[in-house]
């Protein structure tokens, strides 16, 4: 697995299926709404010359006022990027702040009209995108420069890189991290009980009788990551039912929710609820204290997941756990996509506001991140993937985690997709609700379609909200 030609093919297919993703899964933006944002790197902050080595124009000791999502990649990494600008722009001061209510945070000072320099729009609270897309800078000029180690940042990414930050022709989020979608395990566990990592809904079901019977659990949730279930059945339900299913979600069609193979997937998790697959009180459990009954105390043997996964519970996970990630199972095993398909893109959205005070700054601010020092830190601590190319290794840094993500991605092929109706019109908050009274057995599966369709049907009906169609 490490010698050089088996590297070069990892990557290869690796870089294919980045490509692929992006291009696919950032189709479903393109037809938004932006209709302003400056794309002027000298203003707010700007007044030195433009150069090779300063190409915003960044002025001599400036300020950088940044906000980033403290979730599971914390916020660090973006500290180790603005130490770089520090040392380029000697007297200059770069402010990393850490957030988890995104929204509720900044959303005032895009109001007020004083914006931080640089955000990571990211979260459960991130701030809908239909919202602010004309307050946002575009982001063409920080691709087009040279990183820091003197090669144009174009080059040095996966391609497709722009497609899942660009809204009617314009660029305005740099999405930064390679993120895949599935479910995480102890594979430790696993070969001690002998248990079949499952591929279908009744697969699931059978683990789960089989998990009960040794006093565990199948799944976890916490209260602020009950929607990781909304994804796990959004994503089953693709898989299943193929684009006419991705379609009806995110046209925020009538009665999208009760198409068969959502249905026949809020079925089978009903079941799981009513038979007890589900460590009991995560509605009032916060979210890592419950993962960490799945990556520590092995309590549940499954959890969903975005490829965050391992970074966010390094700290809390039982020593020999293994941790390895399997594609979201299908409800049948006939689906349209196949099994190994995947939900994966590039995450982390970073905006610059046109109305910073340090535009030039906060443009700064990512060419660092996109620099190789930058990128590599990032994937060797977070174990994962950035959108910058070639820069992990085929052991994935030691990481059985990341090892698997590449196998994932090796595996899926061509057959990966995306979505983004969820964040675009900002529904996790009302969604979080709703999710939380299903795995609560509150709801049933009927309870659960009609929440979810009362949200969705709420953002359709609303003409202040700019509807993006998807078409592919």
């Amino acid at each position: 697995m490490t010698t050089p030609n088996n590297l070069s093919r990892r990557l290869f297919l690796q870089r294919a299926a980045v490509g692929t993703l992006l291009a696919t899964g950032g189709s479903t933006l393109l037809a938004a709404c932006a209709t302003g944002g400056s794309d002027d790197s000298g203003s707010g902050g700007g007044g030195a010359d433009k150069t090779a080595d300063n190409p915003f124009g960044m002025a001599d000791k400036s300020t950088v006022d940044a906000v980033i999502f403290n979730g599971g990649y914390g916020y660090d990494y973006v500290t180790f990027a603005a130490n770089l600008v520090q040392q380029k722009h000697a007297g200059s001061t770069v402010k990393v702040a850490p957030s988890t209510e995104i929204a509720q945070q900044l959303q005032p000072r895009f109001v007020g009209g004083n914006p931080p320099d640089l955000i990571d729009n990211s979260g459960k609270a991130q701030i809908g995108f239909g919202t602010i897309l004309d307050q946002l800078a575009t982001l063409d000029d920080v691709f087009e420069a040279n990183n820091y180690e003197g090669t144009k940042i174009a080059d040095t990414l996966y391609p497709g890189a722009k497609d899942p930050g660009t809204y009617d022709g314009k660029f305005v989020a740099m999405n930064y991290v390679l993120t895949l979608y599935g479910l995480w395990y102890s594979e430790s566990l696993f070969k001690e009980n002998g248990w079949e990592l499952p591929k279908t809904y009744d697969a699931l079901l059978d683990l789960g009788a089989k998990a009960k019977a040794k006093g565990k659990y199948l799944f976890v949730w916490g209260k602020e990551a009950a929607t990781y279930y909304h994804t796990l059945a959004v994503d089953s339900a693709i898989k299943e039912g193929g684009d006419e299913v991705r379609l009806a979600l995110g046209n925020l069609e009538a009665n999208c929710w009760s198409q068969p193979q959502i249905q026949g997937v809020f079925k089978a998790m009903e079941t799981m609820v009513k038979n007890g697959y589900f460590v009991p009180g995560g509605a009032g459990t916060q979210f890592t204290a419950a993962q960490a009954k799945w990556s520590n105390d092995q309590q549940a043997i499954l959890y969903p997941s975005g490829s965050w996964i391992e970074n966010e519970m390094k700290k809390a996970t039982k020593s020999g756990f293994a941790m390895k990630g399997i594609p979201e199972p299908t409800l049948t095993d006939s689906p349209k996509l196949p099994y190994e398909a995947l939900r994966s893109a590039a995450g982390e959205p970073f905006i610059v506001p046109s109305k910073g005070k340090n535009v030039a700054g906060g443009k700064e601010l990512l060419r660092a991140m996109l620099s190789k020092e930058a990128a590599t830190n990032f994937a060797k601590t977070r174990l994962a993937p950035t959108i910058v190319k070639g820069l992990v290794p085929a052991d994935g840094f030691g990481s059985t985690a990341l090892q698997s993500q590449i196998a994932m991605l090796d595996a899926a092929g061509t057959n990966i997709f995306d979505y983004q109706f969820v964040g675009l019109y900002g529904m996790n908050t009302d969604n979080l609700v709703v999710w939380n009274s299903f795995l609560s057995g509150q709801l049933d599966a009927a309870g659960l379609t009609k929440g979810l369709q009362q949200i969705t049907d709420k953002v359709r009906n609303d003409s202040s909200v700019k509807k993006i169609p998807v078409t592919k």
